[in-house]
This record gives C-alpha cells, sequence and structure tokens, in this order.
C-alpha cells in the first residue's frame, strides 16, 4: 500500500538512524531480534511514527481511479502492508478509499507474517478461494516481488522509476494510471 497506492512518504534511512538499526538490516526483521522490553520501545516509536505518515498519506498517480475501476467490475481486492491494520485503514480513509476493502481484506504485520514472506498471500488464496495464477501481487519493492513469486501468483511492479529486480516482475509499469490504461486498452 505505502508506495503503492499513496505517494512513498517513508524515509526508511531516517528511521533506522531513530531506532539505531544498521542501514543494510530489515527494519521489522531487526526489531524482532530485539530483548523485549527494547523492542516494544522501538515498536511504539515506529508505531505513532508510521501513524503521522499514514493520516498525511496522498494518493499515488492514478491509485483511486484504479481501485474504483477494479472494485466496480467486481475484482476481489486486498491489501497486504508491512505496516499495521489499523494505519492501513487511516491511510485508506485519507486517500479516499476507506470504503473500499473489508477489515478482513486487509492484512497487516500483526495478521501474517511480513512480507516477504508470502502468508499474507496465501491468506487471500484460502479466504478468496482461488488458484494463485488468477492473483496479481501489486507493488513498489523487492519485497512485494518475492512476496507473489513464493506465492504462485503473478506479480507487477509500480511506482519504481526503473526496474531494479529484473526478472522478478511480471510486468512493470510507470504508476496506477498506466496499469488503468493497460487494463482497459
Amino acid at each position: 500500500m505505502d508506495g503503492t497506492l499513496t505517494v512513498a512518504a517513508h524515509d526508511f534511512a531516517r528511521i533506522k538512524r531513530e531506532l539505531a538499526i544498521p542501514q543494510e538490516d530489515d527494519i521489522l526483521t531487526h526489531l524482532a531480534g530485539l530483548p523485549a522490553a527494547e523492542a516494544s520501545a522501538k515498536h511504539a516509536w515506529l508505531l505513532a511514527h508510521e501513524r503521522a505518515l499514514a493520516a498525511a498519506s496522498q494518493p499515488a498517480t492514478g491509485a483511486v481511479a484504479l481501485v474504483r475501476a477494479l472494485q466496480g467490475t467486481g475484482c476481489r481486492l486486498g491489501i497486504l502492508t508491512r505496516n499495521v491494520r489499523s494505519l492501513a485503514q487511516v491511510t485508506l480513509q485519507a486517500i479516499g478509499l476507506g470504503d473500499v476493502f473489508a477489515e478482513d481484506d486487509i492484512i497487516g504485520r500483526d495478521e501474517a507474517e511480513p512480507k516477504p514472506s508470502p502468508a499474507g498471500l496465501q491468506y487471500f488464496l484460502r479466504r478468496w478461494q482461488v488458484e494463485p495464477s488468477q492473483v496479481v501481487m501489486v507493488g513498489d519493492y523487492r519485497f512485494d516481488l518475492e512476496c507473489g513469486r513464493a506465492a504462485g501468483s503473478r506479480t507487477l511492479l509500480v511506482n519504481a522509476p526503473d526496474n531494479p529486480w529484473p526478472g522478478m516482475a511480471c510486468w512493470h509499469l510507470a504508476d496506477c494510471a498506466a496499469v488503468l490504461e493497460r487494463w482497459r486498452g
């Protein structure tokens, strides 16, 4: 969602500095390896920071139109985020899509092992009773593509000016407006 349906606003380098996480480490993986008290304090800071970003979210180019068009044709839509579900809901409200996704169709880091794990995507496959080949995992980062590939779904990279992960995305399009244009075309 962040960076896919919204304009990317997370400054991951700053977050890592604030939380004393080595720049090469994944934030969630690093926090999971800390002693409970330290992890709890750092998660609290992260949650407060993410809450401010969620409330100020802006829609990515074409995202609202794409989601509304897909919803209008009856496509099943889900959110799989490394954020928490409640903040995903704040983000969706901020960009005008709060009415689109059922609570059970928003999976955050507390509902499933975070991406790149395929666990969240596999949840949707079971919930919707569909085959992986019927699903497209859309994202803006390597973890999204790794998740989709691990679950056996097709993958679409958006909002990345180039494709820094060649061979991982089935498709690479500039933004959600380009996705809608191609889908309608």
